[in-house]
């Protein structure tokens, strides 16, 4: 039988609301009551109701988290992020697997609202007028991470994908190419836009010409990465580097060059956008622009306690700082 806090007062012969404020640390109580309701509660190994005291507070101490795919690695270590900060500021997380669908975030959101939870932390490629709809009917605070918001009406953590790709399109140019390839996730992703502008505007100020063949939407997949290969290959004129929006394309990439008698980097150039653990797996291994989304997850998680707790914020858009890290894919 589940004890409950009936039994606990009934065994220390004290009422259940002192029972109650020794729970919730009131200091309202005589330490030698303290004492005795303590010394109950650990023999009859007394667990106090999540559900309940959430009623009784209007808070429940958990958060919802949404992210699009656990056994991903990148989202695993946002997931991470999410708990280690959760668990410091004493909150539980329901975790819950979008697989990048627009119906399935939007029941996850009613359903995580019904079950309480005080925020909500979500990571989702593509913020939808429905998902958006959705999200503003929310009665606690969402944070989104990873993910971008164009309306800038919920607090955010990011990194400036812009300019991350901007930089990594740079460094190709500056070791010499002019023919480079985008290879990305389909382009009505909202991130998959910024990077797509960061190319555009890094070959517009090398007062290079946007060649549209060079601009290949995929799937973010190693097999896609291989098509992407193929298709430009075949191009009259093909491209000498690459800059990918994930490693899994990236490797594709390298894999499919590499198939056709190609030397990576010496006749192909390849960066990617992300530097998961595939990027030091791969040989040669991958230049990348890191995607720190264990810093996102946690960053996200401390700003959502803020919003959570009321607490004064000075931005609700936080941008991590982004770096490149440079491996064997480039000269």
């Amino acid at each position: 039988m589940t004890v409950t806090i009936y039994d606990v007062a009934r065994e220390a012969n004290v009422s259940m609301a002192t029972v109650s404020r020794v729970v919730n640390g009131n200091q309202n109580v005589k330490p030698a009551t303290r004492k005795k309701v303590l010394e109950v509660i650990e023999r009859l190994e007394y667990r106090p109701n999540a559900v309940a005291r959430g009623l009784a507070s209007k808070k429940t101490t958990t958060v919802g988290v949404i992210i699009p795919d656990i056994s991903n690695n990148i989202y695993a270590e946002a997931a991470r992020g999410i708990e280690d900060i959760a668990t410091m500021y004493r909150y539980n997380i329901i975790l819950a697997n979008s697989d990048q669908n627009e119906d399935k975030e939007i029941t996850l959101l009613d359903t995580m609202l019904s079950k309480q939870v005080d925020g909500i932390v979500m990571m989702s490629d593509e913020i939808t007028s429905n998902i958006h709809q959705a999200m503003n009917h929310s009665p606690v605070p969402i944070v989104l991470a990873g993910s971008v918001d164009e309306s800038n009406q919920f607090a955010s953590v990011n990194i400036d994908y812009f300019q991350a790709s901007y930089e990594a399109v740079q460094m190709l140019l500056n070791n010499g190419h002019k023919r480079i390839a985008f290879v990305s996730s389909p382009l009505n992703n909202t991130v998959s836009k910024y990077k797509l502008n960061g190319y555009k505007k890094a070959l517009t100020d090398a007062n290079i010409e946007i060649d549209e063949q060079l601009i290949l939407p995929e799937e973010g997949s190693y097999d896609s990465g291989m098509e992407a290969w193929e298709a430009a290959s075949a191009l009259e004129q093909p491209p000498t580097a690459f800059f990918a929006g994930s490693d899994e394309l990236a490797i594709g990439i390298i894999h499919g060059a590499q198939d056709n008698g190609k030397h990576v980097p010496e006749e192909i150039e390849v960066i990617s956008f992300e530097n998961s653990k595939l990027a030091r797996m791969v040989r040669p291994q991958l230049t990348s622009v890191v995607l720190p989304l264990y810093d996102i997850g946690a960053v996200a998680m401390r700003l959502l306690t803020k919003l959570m707790n009321k607490e004064e914020i000075e931005n609700q858009e936080i941008i991590i700082p982004h770096r490149i890290e440079i491996r064997n894919s480039v000269k």
